[in-house]
């Protein structure tokens, strides 16, 4: 008997009216592969402090350039609040997270060392984000990939408030909001990096890691990352795999973490929104019992879209 999950059933419903007319499908990549893992040496890393821009954020800004939202003025508030989140006029921010910015270094001080620590998605084993995204817009390929659909997003942000390091960041103006309801139906699109999954499909390397002059970076197979952070953590610290269940990026230092993230918190103002920290996370899912809830009406909200799709294009065939 077929099983109907609520992913699925979440997808059906946007199809239904929305997704379908107006997307083609994509297929699924002809590649498969075993779960790829990204471990950064934080000894090895100096943060390109001889460069405008480090190696790493240069790269991935130019790889994913053309994917940045152009998002359409006016920007209307997220109804019934009177805000929105813009980026579009700080898109050389390279000072934190954003819809224009997917990986950005932070620098700290511990006992004398300096540690420059590249940040991104951490690219959950089991991501919370998309587990409780209430339109199925977020996915995952074999090799861990957890990628965004911008065609699916309503920019409802429930993949920030579940993540523990509140990675995903929303641009205003852009979207599939935006055909159904501008005013109302939602807030946009996230943004976030997604492990380069067209070039891993391809058997390549993710841009960040690439270009990195100091090797810091290392993509490897699970099967052989597990050896390698064993070689490299002697007597040193990791962080990430172990963290929100395990993730696929792999933190190794000679500084313990705890220390690494009180001065994090010690420099970053009381809202920080696009600077994660480094906590211990235990799994996010057993602690979003709210959040959970929340996601029970999102097949009411996702079939309202539809309706609400199929109603302004039968006026507009009326008016014609």
């Amino acid at each position: 008997m077929h099983k109907t999950t609520k992913r699925g059933f979440l997808k059906a419903a946007l199809a239904s009216g929305l997704a379908l007319e107006a997307f083609p499908a994509r297929s699924a990549s002809p590649r498969s592969s075993e779960q790829l893992i990204t471990i950064i040496d934080l000894d090895k890393c100096d943060g390109c402090t001889d460069l405008s821009i480090p190696a790493c954020v240069r790269a991935c800004r130019a790889k994913n350039q053309a994917r940045y939202p152009e998002p359409q003025k006016p920007v209307q508030p997220y109804w019934p609040q009177p805000k929105y989140e813009d980026f579009s006029n700080d898109r050389d921010n390279i000072s934190r997270l954003t819809p224009y910015n997917w990986i950005y270094l932070q620098h700290v001080s511990v006992d004398g060392k300096d540690i420059y620590l590249p940040r991104r998605c951490m690219q959950c084993f089991d991501a919370p984000c998309r587990k409780l995204c209430p339109f199925g817009a977020i996915d995952q390929t074999k090799q861990g990939a957890v990628k965004i659909d911008d065609r699916v997003c309503f920019g409802g942000a429930k993949c920030r408030d579940v993540c523990p390091w509140n990675i995903p960041q929303r641009q205003a103006g852009v979207g599939i909001y935006l055909k159904v309801e501008p005013k109302l139906a939602g807030g946009g699109v996230m943004y976030k990096c997604d492990f380069c999954a067209d070039l891993i499909a391809q058997g390549k390397e993710p841009a960040c890691s690439t270009e990195c002059p100091k090797k810091a970076m290392l993509v490897l197979p699970i099967s052989q990352a597990e050896e390698k952070c064993k070689s490299l953590a002697n007597d040193r610290f990791v962080y990430g795999k172990e963290e929100n269940g395990g993730t696929a990026t792999w933190y190794v230092c000679s500084v313990p973490f705890e220390k690494i993230n009180r001065q994090l918190h010690s420099q970053l103002p009381k809202n920080h929104p696009g600077r994660p920290l480094m906590n211990e996370v235990d799994s996010k899912l057993s602690q979003s019992t709210p959040l959970v809830l929340g996601t029970l009406a999102a097949p009411i909200v996702a079939l309202g879209a539809s309706v609400a799709l199929r109603k302004r294009k039968n006026d507009k065939d009326q008016s014609q």
